[in-house]
C-alpha cells in the first residue's frame, strides 16, 4: 500500500477545504487564513537515558486557528511523527471543532520516537522534557494539548504536573486526558468510540438496520477501536474483523469482543502504559491446551476463525468498515476493491483525497473523520469546562451530553449531504466552513475595509 509523503497530507487536507468552498458561503479571506497554520515550533528535547547516554529528541507543537477559541489538539509519540503530518492533523482538528460547535480551535504536537523502546523512567522524562519546551507556547487560554497515539491519561498526567510546576501552581485545564484523580473527566476513556457509536446509531435509525445482520470490521484495536466494537457488539452488531499493527483476525460468525479486548490488554511492554499484546494472541492457541471456545487460528479447534492481514481487512465484504488505525490506509490503489457500502473514520485522514473520489463514485456512504471521532475531543471541552469550574459531572451527565451534541451535528451534516446533494465529507466541511467563516469574517473582510471614506474632513477638535 503506497503511503502519501508528510508534507503531501497536509496538501491532500486542503484540497477538501478547496472542494467544500464550491458549497460553502465563506470568503476568499477566511479561506486564505485557514490554509496556513497560526504558528509552528519544533523543540529539541534532552533526554538523559537509564544508562547514563543522552538523546535529544525532535518534537513539535502546531497551533492552526484559535478564532473560534483556544487550540486544542492530542500529544504523539511516534517514530514517523513528521511536521507536516502535525500540520495537517491540527487543520483537521479546527475543522473537528467546529463541526460539533464548540468553542475551540485546532492544534496538534508530537516527538519523534518509538515510545515502546523507552523505560518507564525514560518515558517521563522525556513527556516532562516535552512541556518543558513548549511551556510558553501552551496554556488552558491558549493552547490546550491531550493524549494522541502511544500518549495516554499517566502521560498527560505527568505533563500537567510539570507544566504546574513551572507556573508555580496547580493547572489541570492545561492538559485534557488525564487520570480521574488528577483533574479528568469521567467518560473521557471511552469518548472517541462512543463518538463514532452515536453517528452509528443515527444511521441505524435513517437505514432501518437490524443490529444483528449488520457485520462490521475494525481497523485499529487501540482505545477507539476497542470502544466502538464493545458499544456495537453489546447493541447486537456482528463484528466479523478486526486487527492492530501486527495482525487481526477474521470470524465470519462474528467475535468475542469482550474476550479479544481482555487478550489484546493482557500483555504490557510497559506495564500500566503500554499495551505489546496483539488481537491475535492467545496463551496456548492453537495447541492441544487451547481452551478457546472460538479459536482464533487458523489450525485450532475447529479452526472457525483465521488470520488476516490489515490490508485484507479493509478489502472484506462488510457492511460497515471502521479504519480505527492511522492516515492513509485507503488509497487509489485499494479504494476500488473496499466492499463495505459504509465507512465510518474513527482514525484520523485514513482515506486520501484521490481515493475519496472513488469511494463516492462507488456510492460508498463516508462518515468522515472530523464528525465521526470527534467524540474525543467533545469530551476533552467537558473535562476543560469542568475543571475551570471546579464541578465534575457524573459519567451519565458526560454520555448524555455527548449524545447530545454528536448526534444534533450528525442530522445537521446528514441533512447538508442531501440538501447540497453532495458526499458527508464536503457537506461536514461546509458545515464546519460556515462557523469558521462567521467568526472570521466578524473581524472585517475587504469589503468592510474598502468600503471605508479615506477622504472624509477628520473631525474637529473641542475647543479648549
Amino acid at each position: 500500500m503506497s503511503q502519501e509523503s508528510p508534507d503531501q497530507i497536509f496538501a491532500d487536507a486542503l484540497k477538501r477545504l478547496d472542494r467544500a468552498a464550491e458549497f460553502a458561503d465563506i470568503g476568499e479571506e477566511a479561506l486564505l487564513r485557514l490554509k496556513s497554520p497560526k504558528s509552528v515550533l519544533e523543540v529539541s528535547i534532552p533526554v538523559r537515558m537509564d544508562d547514563g547516554s543522552l538523546r535529544v529528541f525532535q518534537g513539535y507543537r502546531v497551533r492552526h486557528d484559535d478564532t473560534r477559541g483556544p487550540t486544542k489538539g492530542g500529544i504523539r509519540f511516534h517514530p514517523n511523527v513528521h511536521p507536516g503530518e502535525v500540520k495537517a492533523l491540527a487543520f483537521w482538528m479546527t475543522c473537528k471543532c467546529a463541526v460539533v460547535g464548540i468553542p475551540f480551535g485546532g492544534g496538534k504536537g508530537g516527538v519523534v520516537v518509538d515510545p515502546k523502546h523507552l523505560s518507564r523512567l525514560e518515558l517521563e522524562r522525556l513527556s516532562r522534557g516535552f512541556i518543558d519546551c513548549v511551556a510558553d507556547f501552551i496554556g488552558p487560554e491558549t493552547d490546550i494539548p491531550a493524549p494522541d497515539v502511544y500518549t495516554n491519561a499517566m502521560i498527560m498526567g505527568w505533563m500537567m504536573d510539570e507544566y504546574s510546576k513551572i507556573c508555580r501552581q496547580r493547572t489541570p485545564a492545561v492538559i485534557t486526558g488525564k487520570p480521574i484523580p488528577l483533574g479528568g473527566s469521567l467518560g473521557r476513556d471511552d469518548a472517541t468510540g462512543r463518538g463514532a457509536y452515536y453517528c452509528i446509531k443515527e444511521l441505524e435509525t435513517r437505514k432501518n438496520w437490524t443490529p444483528e445482520n449488520v457485520r462490521v470490521a475494525v481497523q485499529g484495536f487501540g482505545n477507539a477501536g476497542q470502544h466502538v466494537a464493545r458499544l456495537l457488539h453489546a447493541d447486537g452488531y456482528r463484528i466479523v474483523a478486526v486487527s492492530d499493527s501486527r495482525g487481526g483476525v477474521f470470524r465470519q460468525e462474528g467475535l468475542d469482543i469482550p474476550r479479544l479486548i481482555e487478550t489484546k490488554n493482557r500483555t504490557r511492554r510497559i506495564d500500566a502504559v503500554y499495551h505489546e499484546g496483539s488481537v491475535c494472541d492467545c496463551p496456548d492457541c492453537g495447541s492441544e491446551q487451547c481452551q478457546c471456545e472460538d479459536c482464533h487460528c487458523d489450525d485450532g479447534p475447529g479452526a472457525k476463525s483465521k488470520s488476516i492481514t490489515n490490508a485484507e481487512l479493509l478489502e472484506l465484504d462488510v457492511d460497515i468498515l471502521i479504519p480505527a488505525a492511522m492516515e492513509n490506509q485507503i488509497t487509489v490503489e485499494n479504494a476500488a476493491r473496499i466492499k463495505a457500502p459504509v465507512v465510518i473514520e474513527v482514525a484520523n485522514g485514513p482515506t486520501t483525497c484521490d481515493a475519496d473520489e472513488i469511494l463516492i463514485q462507488q456510492d460508498t456512504l463516508i462518515v468522515p473523520d472530523i464528525l465521526a471521532n470527534a467524540g474525543g475531543v467533545t469530551v476533552s471541552y467537558f473535562e476543560w469546562v469542568q475543571n475551570r469550574a471546579g464541578y465534575y459531572w457524573t459519567e451519565d451527565e458526560v454520555h448524555d451530553r455527548l449524545k447530545e451534541i454528536m448526534s444534533r451535528e450528525f442530522v445537521a451534516v446528514y441533512d447538508l449531504m442531501t440538501q447540497l446533494q453532495t458526499d458527508m465529507r464536503t457537506a461536514a466541511y461546509v458545515h464546519a466552513m460556515t462557523r469558521l467563516g462567521d467568526a472570521l469574517n466578524s473581524q472585517g473582510t475587504e469589503r468592510f475595509f474598502s468600503n471605508h471614506v479615506t477622504s472624509q474632513t477628520p473631525p474637529k477638535t473641542a475647543s479648549a
